[in-house]
């Protein structure tokens, strides 16, 4: 299976992450999308986000009926801090027999002016 992985925190989840989970499984030809959730961003202050859980519900109630759409946990059991390389890694060991894609939002990304793409991070 080829799988769309969509990293973020989702605090909290809106119809954005959903539209854009659902363009790319629709237009990207991708068997699932997986939304990937952060329990603490290395990047980000921590005042106002809502427990992991609290997330994962918001995720589970927002997806229920949308097909190939699924809440992934995998971060909850990796150590911290939770950078995307790490959890790749564990995916690729743990799931030999699927693809994966990063699905990743503007707002982690730049795009220089000489038109590379280049992290932010």
């Amino acid at each position: 299976m080829h799988i769309g992985l969509f990293f973020g925190s989702f605090n909290p989840v809106h119809n954005g992450h959903i539209i854009l989970a659902q363009y790319m499984q629709q237009h990207y030809l991708l068997n699932e999308v997986w939304l990937v959730i952060s329990p603490k961003s290395p990047f980000k202050t921590h005042q106002h986000m809502l427990h992991h859980h609290e997330r994962l519900h918001l995720i589970q109630l927002a997806v229920d009926n949308i097909p190939h759409l699924k809440p992934c946990t995998i971060e909850f059991d990796l150590p911290e801090p939770h950078y995307t390389i790490h959890t790749l890694s564990y995916l690729f060991e743990a799931y030999p027999q699927h693809t994966f894609s990063i699905i990743m939002g503007k707002d982690n990304l730049i795009i220089s002016t000489n038109g590379k793409i280049m992290s932010k991070f």
